[in-house]
Formats: C-alpha cells, sequence, structure tokens
C-alpha cells in the first residue's frame, strides 16, 4: 500500500542561495537533522551560521580547501570522491560561524539541533573508524566519523558513511528507529546519496540504486529509483533495502539525530526479517571491501 506521501528530495530540488542543498529541521518538517552541500569556488566561499545547531563537515569532493571556525583555520586535505578514499573531517560547534574557501569540488556539512557546547574538532582521516558489515551480497562498508563509539564530543549528531558495492544491498535487514511501539529509540535520519560508476572515483550522472521505505501501520510503502545527489528523509518507518545496481556502487553519508539524553545508533530489526542476520554466519564477506582507506582507493 502507498500513501502520497514522500520524504524524497530530488537532486537540484532543494538548492538554496550559495547552497547546492540545504536542508533545515522545518523544511523536513521535524526537529533535528539537517543539511547543507556546497560546491567550492574560487574567490566566493561558502559562509554560514549554526544558530542552535551542532554540525559535521566532511569533503564528497573538494581537495586543499580551507574551513574558518570562528576566526580560526583549518587546513583540510579532502578527497577526490567519496570512491576515492576516506576523508579528514570536521565537528562544528552550536553557534560557530563558517566560512569554507576552495577552488573546486564539493563538501557537506550535515548537522543536528543541540544545546550543549563541545569544542571544534579536526579529524585527521587516518583515525577514521572503517569498518565492514554484513556477508555476501549484504557486505557494506561503514565509515565512523562521530557516531557514539568513534566520537564523543558532541551533543546529539550521528554521522557515518555508507559505500555499497555494484550488485550488493545495503540497510538490510530492514530496520527502524522511530520511537513507535516497542521500538524505544528516536533518531530522525537523512540519507544523501551518491552512485558511481564502475571504479570511478566520485559520483556519475548514469548511475541509479533503489531504496524503500515502509511504515509500521502499513500506511505508507516507497520503492525509488536513486540518483546521483538524491536525498531521502527518514522521519519514520522501516528503511531498507538501498540497492546499488551492478557496476554502480552506491555511496550515502547519515546524519542521525532525536530527543534521547544519550547519542545512540540503535535500531529494531523488522521482526519478519531479523532471521537474516543469523544466516551470515559462515559466510564470506564481499572481498571487494573496504573499498577505501585513509590513504586511498584499497587495491583488490
Amino acid at each position: 500500500m502507498s500513501s502520497d506521501r514522500t520524504w524524497f528530495i530530488p537532486a537540484g530540488s532543494a538548492s538554496d542561495g550559495r547552497a547546492d542543498c540545504r536542508i533545515t529541521p522545518e523544511s523536513a518538517g521535524w526537529t533535528y537533522c539537517g543539511m547543507y552541500v556546497f560546491t567550492l569556488r574560487a574567490g566566493d566561499p561558502a559562509e554560514f551560521t549554526l544558530n542552535g545547531e551542532e554540525g559535521v563537515l566532511v569533503s564528497l569532493s573538494a581537495q586543499n580547501f580551507t574551513v574558518t571556525v570562528d576566526g580560526t583555520a583549518f587546513d583540510m586535505q579532502g578527497r577526490d570522491g567519496v570512491f576515492a578514499s576516506v576523508s579528514d573531517w570536521m565537528y562544528l560547534p552550536v553557534g560557530s560561524r563558517v566560512a569554507i574557501a576552495g577552488t573546486s569540488g564539493e563538501v557537506a556539512i550535515v548537522t543536528a539541533r543541540a544545546s550543549q557546547a563541545f569544542p571544534v574538532h579536526y579529524g585527521s582521516a587516518d583515525n577514521v573508524a572503517v569498518e565492514v558489515r554484513g556477508a555476501g551480497r549484504a557486505t557494506r562498508q561503514v565509515t565512523n566519523y562521530a557516531t557514539p563509539d568513534s566520537f564523543d564530543g558532541a551533543h546529539k549528531i550521528n554521522v557515518c558513511e555508507v559505500i555499497t558495492p555494484g550488485g550488493n544491498w545495503s540497510s538490510w535487514p530492514p530496520h527502524r528507529h522511530d520511537g513507535i511501539g516497542e521500538c524505544v529509540t528516536m533518531n530522525e535520519e537523512i540519507y544523501y546519496f551518491r552512485i558511481g560508476r564502475e571504479d570511478g572515483p566520485h559520483g556519475d550522472p548514469t548511475g541509479t540504486g533503489l531504496f524503500r521505505l515502509y511504515t509500521v501501520d502499513g500506511s505508507h510503502d516507497e520503492t525509488l529509483s536513486i540518483a546521483d545527489q538524491d536525498t531521502y528523509l527518514v522521519p519514520e518507518g522501516y528503511h531498507g533495502p538501498t540497492v546499488a545496481n551492478p557496476e554502480y556502487p552506491m555511496y550515502f553519508l547519515n546524519v542521525l539525530a532525536g530527543p534521547g539524553e544519550d547519542r545512540t545508533m540503535a535500531f529494531c530489526d523488522d521482526p519478519d526479517q531479523h532471521w537474516i542476520r543469523e544466516s551470515w554466519a559462515g559466510v564470506e564477506q564481499d572481498p571487494r571491501l573496504p573499498m577505501t582507506s585513509a590513504t586511498g582507493r584499497v587495491k583488490k
């Protein structure tokens, strides 16, 4: 069953002034999560203030740029693309004034409404935790920038990125964290997608994949074709799978935040599909993963 509701934001449909994509809690119709995506241009810095929000900045395809936070400049190495390497990153405090100066490439800043003050933090790529999850065709790479286990200097925000090789599934089995019924964890979540092509370093306009979301009450069930730079908001419901079409690896950047006093990435599986996790016992992981590291594309 499907309704006319959608939380899908096609590429290019949420531009706002200097930002290629700008999502606020108000535009999303929820309370916590937001996002900026900027393309860097010489002589035209991207500037914003995090009023009542904290943020995490990662390069998507920008290299050798500068981030100035409340007057202090940080040199960022960045990366050539999301399939090229793990990026260095920054935690941006509540209330900070930020300017990003560079000549080319894209950066993303994911945000969460927050009130506690934490210091600005620069994280080098070689200190970012990379893990391989799942097994078989459900093997994927999870790069943990600011998750509860990888970074404790934040109030609300949780940030990771996921790489799914062509032909594999992520967000599997389907799960939710909407605070409905017996699932006590409540987190809003944004999926920002880049779809690659074979061994290319970054997103490709010809790339496509799939994404499904369905609600607990059965009122909404949506499976969409996802293109490069599309975004999906997840306020409720089971989400998964995300499917990378053969020859087209999939990347998504996730930000999660909610009302809980403690940051968490906990979730509740669809009870009809939870058995799948047990079926992975003894199944080999996809040898194509991990795909990226701090030093570049992993050679297999």
